[in-house]
This record gives C-alpha cells, structure tokens and sequence, in this order.
C-alpha cells in the first residue's frame, strides 16, 4: 500500500467499453455526484445497482440510462439511516443471487448536517452522520465482501473530502466522519492488498455543483464549480482494470 496521496491525471480517456460485464453499486443513486457516476459507469458497459433511499429519484435514473440505451440497471431501495447489518447482509445476497458477484463499489451518499462549533453540535445530528457517512460504509463493505471477492478484479472506492484529511472549523460530526472514512479505506487496503483481487481508495470530488455544496456554500456561485458531469474521468478509472494497480490512495477528482 503507498503512504503518499496520489493525484490522478484528469487527461485519463477511458475506453468505450471499459466497464464493459462489469457489476457496480452505487449508493446515493438518486442525484448528484452518485447519479452522476452510475450514467457514467452505465456508459462504459457496466450494469450498475442504483442504491438510495428516494424511489423515484433512483427510477428516475433508471429511465435515464435504459433510454440511452445503457446496460438494464437495478434499483434496491435502501436507507442508510435506518439500515442494520441485517438489511446489508439481505442486500449483498440479492446481489450474489441476481448477479453471481460484485465488481465495484462506490460509497457515494452522504450526509452534511450543520455546520457548527464543537460546542453547539447537536447530538442526534452527529450520530446521523456518523451512522450515514461511516458506519454504513463500514456494514456495507463487511457485508458485501464475500461478493466483492467473486469478482476477478473489484473495487471499492470511497467518498472523501478535504475536511477528511485537514480538520476545518464548524465542520464537526461531516469533517471527522471523513477522516474515519479515509482511515477505513487504508485498513481495508493493508488488510485486503495481499491475498485478494480487491483494492480501496478514496476520492475527495472538491468543489462541484451539487445540492450539498449549495448547503455547505449558499453564497457561492454554482456556475463557477465544475459539475458532477465534468469530474467523472477519476470515478471511471478507479473502477476500471487500468487502476488495478492503485489501492490505498486518497485521489482528488479535480
């Protein structure tokens, strides 16, 4: 595993059919930077599971990929907030029924809450985030290895932030749950490195124009940042067997 970050070339031009055969959950489906990727990834030949806990948002996507033609997705609802290491376990045999193996996985849905002083977090909010950013990650993953390891070669990628690696002020229970994500992804690396066909990263997307950036930033301009459209080059590397190599690394997208 390598102990420096790795900035990933954006000039990566994936190939048509990269992701071609290939199984690939999404969590957050539903929009943004998940709905983003799961097109993306549905693009280059992929079938993708769309995850999320909004059902028309996911079917909307659905409809977006069959239209262009895509590979048929899969939608499994599911509420990272509510959800027990028994709904992981339920989801990842629906998997190994339906589809015989996982190929990838993109931890993508998160959780903002709100920015405040350490003092002043509000408790409930904190755990929320924490079980939606963090522990869902972690039971999914646990959850989902035995399919991940079916796979020749599979991929796990993790969503992160640059508040996941330098603390900030006010960013409370989504900074520290980012730097408990980044630690995840390095154990799981170091633990899965030798003996399996599996590798972790993460990805910190930066500033892009999405609903949460909107919450984060209310008086930036949108149109200034680079869409979720416009910083799938790493999300598609990262899950395609050019990046087989590439495991334990923290990666920015812009």
């Amino acid at each position: 595993m390598s102990d420096h970050k790795y900035f990933h070339s954006l000039n990566y031009q994936p190939q048509a059919d990269c992701l071609k055969d290939k199984i690939i959950l999404v969590t957050g489906a539903g929009g943004g930077i998940g709905k983003a990727a799961a097109l993306a990834y549905g693009q280059h030949g992929a079938t993708v599971i769309l995850l999320g806990k909004t059902v028309p948002k996911l079917e909307a996507t659905y409809d977006e990929m069959v239209a262009a033609g895509y590979p048929e997705p899969a939608i499994y609802p599911m509420d990272l907030l509510g959800a027990n290491p028994d709904h992981h376990q339920e989801m990842a045999n629906t998997i190994i029924e339906n589809f015989g193996r996982l190929d990838g996985l993109l931890h993508n849905a998160s959780l903002l809450g709100n920015l405040s002083p350490i003092a002043n977090q509000d408790i409930k909010n904190w755990y929320n985030i924490q079980q939606v950013n963090l522990n869902a990650p972690f039971l999914m993953t646990q959850a989902c290895l035995p399919a991940l390891l079916k796979s020749d070669s599979a991929s796990i990628v993790f969503t992160s932030s640059g508040v996941g690696r330098v603390g900030r002020a006010y960013w409370g229970a989504y900074s520290v749950s980012k730097f408990g994500t980044e630690a995840l992804m390095q154990i799981l690396a170091d633990e899965l490195e030798a003996n399996t066909n599996i590798r972790s990263n993460c990805i910190n997307p930066g500033a892009t124009r999405t609903g949460m950036r909107a919450k984060a930033y209310p008086g930036e301009d949108p149109m200034t940042l680079k869409t979720p459209e416009e910083i799938m080059s790493l999300y598609i590397y990262l899950m395609s067997d050019d990046s087989n190599k590439i495991n334990g690394l923290s990666l920015d997208a812009q």
